[in-house]
């Protein structure tokens, strides 16, 4: 039995997840949409690029990122009013998690245009539910500021929700990152997820001076995933390293 798939809605903002590591964690909705698009918008063209490359996909695009959002805003508004159909895409992952695709969704959405979801891949969800920390009440924080003061009173503020905590973190800064939280999290468990659904993917597991001892005998690189234990958690699920 042959189904047609339903076209693509002319004036619309379709947020296109893609692989966060491994090229095969793309969903067939997401390549038809990538395939019959007018435009896709891309956080880095270069990036998005080699996906399109790789699934033999050919179609124009345009940059936005965080010093051309506005602009890059008017400019595909302008598209949607011509009834154009518009992927947006992030490096990795789903768009407007932590990067500038959150701002050109509000900019669509005030003009009345439709933005539609087409799910996938986000580093959030797989570093959660793989972590073995509590998954029913948890809280993302995104990337905390980069200056010490800024980032010591973000920890400060997160230190009395409940349930797990979840931050994005450079590989740059994570070592400065388990120094805060031996300092406002000395007792909580912490899991490090790097490097998800790669070759090399990793999850270290425990104590914020236990994961310290780990960082200082191996550098440690990846982009990171961070999630810390609610208060009442308890002790590691798992050894430090799996």
């Amino acid at each position: 039995m042959t189904t047609t798939l339903p076209p693509l809605t002319p004036g619309t903002l379709y947020l296109v997840a893609t692989p966060i590591g491994n090229l095969e964690d793309i969903t067939l909705r997401a390549l038809r949409t990538l395939r019959e698009c007018d435009v896709v918008a891309a956080e880095d063209t270069r990036h998005t690029s080699q996906l399109l490359r790789h699934y033999e996909i050919q179609r124009p695009m345009i940059s936005y990122f965080r010093f051309n959002e506005a602009k890059r805003s008017e400019e595909i508004l302008d598209r949607l009013a011509q009834g154009q159909k518009v992927a947006l895409v992030t490096d990795a992952g789903t768009p407007g998690i932590s990067d500038p695709g959150e701002r050109v969704v509000r900019a669509a959405i005030g003009a009345g245009f439709k933005v539609e979801s087409v799910p996938g891949p986000c580093a959030l969800i797989s570093a959660l539910t793989t972590s073995g920390l509590p998954t029913d009440e948890f809280h993302f924080i995104g990337f905390l500021p980069h200056k010490s003061g800024q980032r010591r009173n973000a920890l400060e503020k997160i230190k009395q929700y409940n349930g797990t905590l979840a931050l994005y973190e450079s590989p740059y800064r994570i070592e400065k990152l388990i120094d805060e939280l031996i300092q406002v999290f000395p007792d909580r468990t912490v899991v490090l997820a790097r490097e998800l659904t790669k070759r090399f993917e990793e999850f270290i597991r425990g104590t914020p001076v236990e994961l310290r001892a780990r960082l200082s005998e191996h550098r440690i690189k990846g982009e990171f995933v961070a999630l810390i234990s609610p208060a009442t958690s308890g002790s590691p699920p798992t050894p430090i390293a799996s």
